[in-house]
């Protein structure tokens, strides 16, 4: 079905000679490497036409139970727009063996980007996930047993990334992100947007307890207005794209401005203290991943010249560019659970409206490419189909999304050692 859309390397060990593969100046580099890469299955269709399909969340967070027996998925008739809060969508369950869809359930706050947000939770990570909606009128996140099908607990607002052990969550203004970048807020006003204010003193990133539904503000708008470009005065300062590092000890997150996106990317421990800046101004940021607790990875302007995955320690100075030239370019990258790969894609900005995978290995810097699926013209506005790559627990599976069979479905990569 997909043969002709992609290619694969599929060698179990396979002796990259950097110089005549990827073109890079011996005096840098060992004149050859030997890389262990795993065997890569071809992509496995995980979802049925008839209607789109998509993982339920972003990128880089664990769509895959713990047993890797399940895949949360939104299954949707909306193809061509945004969808808004009158348009619901069906939250379910694919079996990786069976490959059958079983709802679970329906949520009206989510979005082609970032899907509802379902997480499932660390304390039971088979059986409990949180997932975003709307209950009169209001954002809120919703604890489920998708065996079940029980509702544990309603928390009074919409999450955007949980803690590893899965008691805590970050929480920022969904209503405010539709008005200032449409494709990744929710529709409706499920909260107070502010957009009399370009930066509220009582709105920003807020930190969540799962088990009482309490928030806290941990940085205000406020907080970091010095830190940001400054904005015009018919601009807003926006939240988005958060998430915990490897152990929960920090968050990261992105602070943008309408109307011409300056953005700054920040972290701040769990408990509210040492907020820092990740770049120089100038920098941007884009997409993310924690490798640890201290090292990040973020697509950004390397030293405004270059635009790359840029790896770093949070509060050093020194930056380094990953990919020896192969990534130059803004991705959705994140690592392997044990931290030995990054798998990255391409926007399809190529002749052929191309959207890559590239899987990285972190000790040589060695890419493969594992897969080109051609993007159809009618998905590329704001309800574009990002390839989002995500990996599973035991770092054995990578899912995506891709529209390359003339409608949205998730897919399975299998890794083989």
């Amino acid at each position: 079905m997909i043969r002709n859309t992609k290619f694969f390397f599929k060698g179990h060990l396979i002796t990259l000679i950097l110089i005549l593969i990827i073109g890079f100046s011996c005096s840098n580099y060992k004149t050859s490497i030997s890389i262990q890469f795993p065997k890569v299955c071809e992509p496995i269709q995980i979802t049925k036409e008839g209607k789109d399909h998509f993982f339920a969340s972003y990128y880089g967070i664990n769509s895959f139970s713990q047993n890797q027996k399940y895949v949360t998925v939104l299954e949707t008739d909306i193809k061509y727009r945004l969808p808004t809060e009158c348009d619901t969508a069906t939250l379910g369950l694919v079996d990786l063996k069976s490959l059958e869809f079983i709802p679970i359930a329906k949520t009206t706050a989510w979005n082609f980007q970032q899907g509802c947000m379902a997480h499932w939770l660390g304390s039971n990570p088979d059986s409990l996930i949180i997932y975003n909606d709307i209950r009169d009128g209001k954002f809120v996140s919703v604890i489920l047993n998708v065996h079940t099908i029980k509702e544990k607990k309603i928390i009074p607002y919409p999450i955007s990334a949980v803690s590893p052990n899965g008691k805590e969550a970050v929480s920022i203004n969904f209503s405010r992100l539709r008005k200032t970048r449409d494709s990744y807020g929710y529709g409706g006003n499920g909260q107070d947007a502010k957009l009399d204010k370009v930066f509220p003193e009582d709105d920003g990133l807020f930190i969540l307890d799962l088990e009482t539904g309490k928030k806290k503000l941990l940085v205000s708008f406020q907080d970091i207005k010095e830190l940001v470009p400054e904005v015009p005065n018919d601009g807003l300062e926006y939240f988005n794209h958060t998430l915990f590092s490897r152990e929960g000890s920090k968050i990261f997150w992105l602070a943008r401005a309408r109307p011409n996106r300056n953005t700054t990317a920040f972290t701040i421990n769990r408990d509210g203290t040492n907020l820092k800046k990740c770049f120089p101004d100038g920098w941007g940021g884009s997409h993310f991943d924690w490798l640890n607790d201290e090292e990040l990875m973020v697509t950004a302007e390397y030293k405004k010249q270059q635009y790359g995955h840029v790896l770093f320690t949070v509060g050093d100075k020194d930056y380094k560019r990953l990919g020896n030239g192969i990534l130059d370019y803004d991705g959705h990258g994140t690592f392997s659970p044990d931290g030995k790969w990054m798998v990255t894609d391409t926007y399809p900005k190529n002749g052929l409206k191309e959207q890559k995978i590239f899987l990285m290995d972190m000790e040589s810097e060695t890419v493969l490419p594992i897969g080109r699926f051609p993007q159809p013209e009618k998905y590329k506005k704001k309800w574009r189909c990002d390839i989002h790559c995500r990996w599973s627990p035991k770092g054995n599976m990578i899912g995506f999304n891709s529209t390359h069979s003339g409608s949205r479905q998730a897919y399975i990569i299998r890794l083989k050692n």
